[in-house]
């Protein structure tokens, strides 16, 4: 039977247009104070109202990005500039910092301790100026930018909890945003700065994070890119790894370096064989590299990030290596996803899912989970599947 990529594409094109993204433009903007709520229901309606520097900085670049790649539709446009407002009204500190969290209002409420509401405000900035034009957007993206490089050695500086010179480790997290986070914003930088933020980047993700022994990328090392061994250490977060291997793959891809990506394909497939929940099916969340009790109380649960990130990846690995085996995983991935977390009858996905793969938490939007990860997940895909379907149709003609 032959398989209809372009009916893939069509399935993920109507969820994003006619589901997800009319859910949050009907429930989430908050006309009165600006911003969006993000804490929805499975219904849609708001269950509280403070606001979370990183899901509106999200939210603010989805209807850009929407605007800038699908359509010029004004209502896209409106979203977007009324989250940023918002966001430039109330969103940093006397320092340029980003909080992490506000009131309804704009009142601050949680120090910006945490980078990535640094991070997320580039991407925002940064497409909305794509979109709009408007020099000071671009400023913003610019000036945020150069404040994560400048605090990317000591991220949460005053707000660190760790005793330093005792076990001092690196985080994957912020190596890895960093290589999306640049292509996000490259016509405002210089090129070598790009460059060099990139070298640095896929250098750190595949060589100092990455364990060629076990395949697998760890959460945390010494500061020497050495192994430790304690919980942190030890803590693989699969959703992480599988994540970063598609931001590996577009700026291998943009370099021509097939090399990186079949590297990148061998990870994300280790990592899935490490992952996957052979009882129950689905992504485990946490995993210890020694197979140890983690830390993390809620390492068994299924969450729809990891789930639609690694769709991604494996579509993306099939694209450029016509891999089989990425395209088994991405068909036994793919019918997990649609068969747990998509809500046909009220709009958008659910977010949490026990282990045995029952909604544990039945909302649409809350404190991590908003206007992000399925929106870009379903465009993602959407023009994945249909750049697999043109590449196969080429081949039959050739």
């Amino acid at each position: 039977m032959k398989i209809k990529f372009e009916d893939y594409a069509a399935l993920y094109r109507n969820n994003l247009l006619k589901s997800v993204i009319p859910f949050w433009e009907n429930n989430s903007p908050d006309w009165e104070q600006g911003g969006f709520f993000t804490c929805l229901d499975a219904d849609g309606k708001v269950y509280d109202t403070d606001k979370f520097i990183w899901l509106q900085c999200r939210q603010v670049w989805c209807f850009s990005m929407l605007y800038n790649r699908v359509e010029q539709k004004p209502e896209w446009l409106k979203l977007a500039l009324h989250g940023a407002k918002f966001l430039m009204d109330h969103g940093r500190d006397a320092e340029g910092n980003w909080y992490f969290s506000l009131n309804r209002e704009g009142k601050p409420l949680v120090q910006p301790y945490n980078i990535f509401s640094d991070c997320f405000a580039t991407m925002a900035f940064g497409q909305l100026y794509l979109a709009s034009g408007a020099e000071v957007y671009g400023q913003i993206a610019k000036q945020t930018f150069d404040n994560i490089l400048s605090r990317a050695n000591n991220p949460k500086g005053i707000y660190s909890k760790a005793f330093p010179g005792t076990r001092e480790l690196q985080n994957f997290s912020l190596p890895m945003i960093l290589c999306n986070l640049v292509t996000e914003i490259a016509d405002l930088l210089p090129v070598a700065l790009v460059e060099e933020t990139i070298d640095k980047g896929i250098h750190t993700v595949m060589e100092v994070f990455y364990q060629p022994a076990l395949g697998l990328i760890l959460e945390n090392v010494a500061l020497d890119g050495s192994f430790v061994d304690c919980y942190e250490g030890r803590l693989v977060n699969p959703g992480h790894g599988i994540e970063a291997m598609w931001f590996i793959m577009d700026l291998a891809k943009k370099r021509n370096d097939q090399r990186t990506i079949q590297k990148a394909v061998e990870l994300t497939l280790s990592t899935l064989e490490f992952s996957w929940d052979k009882e129950f099916g689905g992504i485990l969340y946490f995993l210890d590299i020694h197979g140890h009790p983690p830390q993390q109380l809620e390492w068994d649960q299924k969450l729809w990030w990891v789930h639609v990130e690694t769709m991604i990846t494996l579509a993306k690995g099939y694209l450029h290596t016509g891999d089989q085996r990425c395209w088994e995983w991405y068909q036994k991935v793919h019918a997990y996803t649609w068969s747990h977390f998509v809500d046909d009858e009220k709009g958008e996905w659910f977010g949490y899912l026990n282990r045995e793969g029952r909604v544990l938490l039945p909302l649409k939007g809350g404190k991590w989970k908003g206007c992000f990860h399925v929106p870009r997940g379903l465009y993602q895909l959407w023009k994945t599947m249909e750049a697999i379907a043109e590449k196969q149709t080429s081949i039959v003609n050739s």
